[in-house]
């Protein structure tokens, strides 16, 4: 569907501004692609919570709590964790840089995985009772890995970057793996193996970095029960290799005889979202500047962090259609601009400007600088074009967050 036909599609000019719209047909034709890759490998697939955490839609994704394909969650800090186990069911993986005391007997008593970044916290933490705080769930533990296998994404997002903390590296893991593997009987054992080192990537680039992943930690994994390939994958992106990713998988599986997990979180809703947002004014700088009643710092901060530009349904590049101008944000920080664009005509206070595939990072990321209201969140379907508010913001919103 081209923009012109999208947009007489979604009619924006009906929904409040600014606002989020998730259309649920969209996550449905996601989750039938994930679930492919899970019929045809036996390979298990969780919604990574950080990048898409609109718990309305779970049922669409959840086969512990709906008709979804996926069988659970992964989350990095206890809300996320209960979240999980709370309103979408299933397993609960849970993975961060680094657990206090307090998140770890949280995390225990709602998680069936818990992935550690080093060897030392995974010490500390086994000598705790984890396992009583689990009650009648089995508790496994696992370790992050860092393959030192890099390919080629933006630097913050690059887990494997030279000055990356996440994972372990292989030297520092073979001086440890004897030091620190704890006895047949121990009550928390070493189940499996994680690594992530994929951003928007394709299978490809999972291929290359598994061959540097048996390289270095090939002689561990026959002692697994499973391997989790971690997130990254752009597994419903229009011309990804399933094939390629479904031969990755049972590659693994065959070789050392390992549940594989997948935590895609961007592919579960990729394409699935929209931010519907309106010119307030149009000002002149250098050049016109269009400013709206949302912002990159507090509703897209992935647009100032990676950086990049999203695109807006109805625009071209900057010089490609008849009027050229700069969108900003409505925020005080002087850097609060989304990007150049051009259109078929000038831009005037009340148009409806939407930009493509927000459901994923910055729904979650969202903020209330400068007291900005967040988004609204509406649920629509583009096959029935059925639609409902599921959330509106207001000021307690804002003032809650804060004593």
């Amino acid at each position: 569907m081209n923009d012109v036909d999208f947009l007489r599609s979604l009619k924006p000019a009906r929904f409040p501004s600014p606002c989020f719209i998730v259309d649920e047909a969209r996550l449905r034709a996601n989750a039938a692609i994930l679930d492919t890759v899970q019929r045809r490998t036996g390979a298990k697939i969780l919604l990574a919570l950080k990048g898409f955490a609109m718990w309305d839609m779970f049922p669409i994704l959840s086969r512990s709590c709906g008709s979804g394909p996926l069988y659970g969650c992964c989350a990095s800090s206890p809300d996320e964790a209960r979240l999980a186990r709370e309103q979408f069911g299933g397993e609960v993986h849970a993975f961060a840089a680094a657990f206090s005391d307090t998140d770890m007997r949280e995390i225990a008593a709602l998680a069936d995985h818990i992935v550690f970044n080093s060897f030392s916290q995974w010490r500390q933490f086994r000598e705790l009772d984890l396992k009583s705080v689990s009650q009648c769930r089995t508790l496994q533990f696992g370790l992050r890995i860092n393959p030192e296998h890099s390919e080629g994404a933006v630097a913050i997002y690059n887990p494997c970057s030279p000055q990356s903390r996440l994972g372990i590296r292989p030297d520092i893991f073979a001086d440890n793996w004897q030091r620190f593997s704890p006895p047949a009987d121990d009550k928390a054992p070493l189940s499996g193996l994680h690594f992530h080192t994929l951003c928007e990537q394709g299978a490809e680039e999972l291929d290359r970095t598994l061959n540097a992943v048996e390289k270095h930690f090939g002689s561990y994994l026959n002692e697994m029960q499973w391997l989790n390939f971690g997130g990254g994958h752009h597994i419903t992106k229009s011309g990804y290799n399933l094939d390629l990713l479904c031969r990755c998988i049972e590659r693994m599986q065959k070789r050392y005889d390992l549940q594989i997990y997948l935590e895609p979180g961007e592919a579960v809703a990729l394409n699935a979202g929209y931010l519907v947002s309106t010119v307030l004014d149009v000002i002149m700088a250098d050049k016109p500047i269009a400013i709206l009643d949302t912002s990159a710092a507090a509703h897209m901060p992935d647009v100032l962090e990676m950086p990049y530009r999203p695109h807006v349904f109805g625009s071209g590049q900057p010089g490609e259609k008849s009027w050229t101008c700069r969108l900003a944000g409505k925020s005080c920080l002087a850097g609060d601009v989304i990007g150049e664009y051009s259109f078929d005509a000038s831009l005037r206070p009340g148009d409806k400007i939407v930009f493509a595939d927000m459901a994923i990072y910055s729904m979650v990321k969202t903020t209330t600088f400068n007291g900005l209201r967040l988004p609204s969140i509406i649920r629509w379907s583009s096959d029935t074009d059925c639609w409902s508010v599921v959330r509106q913001f207001a000021y307690r919103d804002f003032m809650e967050r804060l004593s």
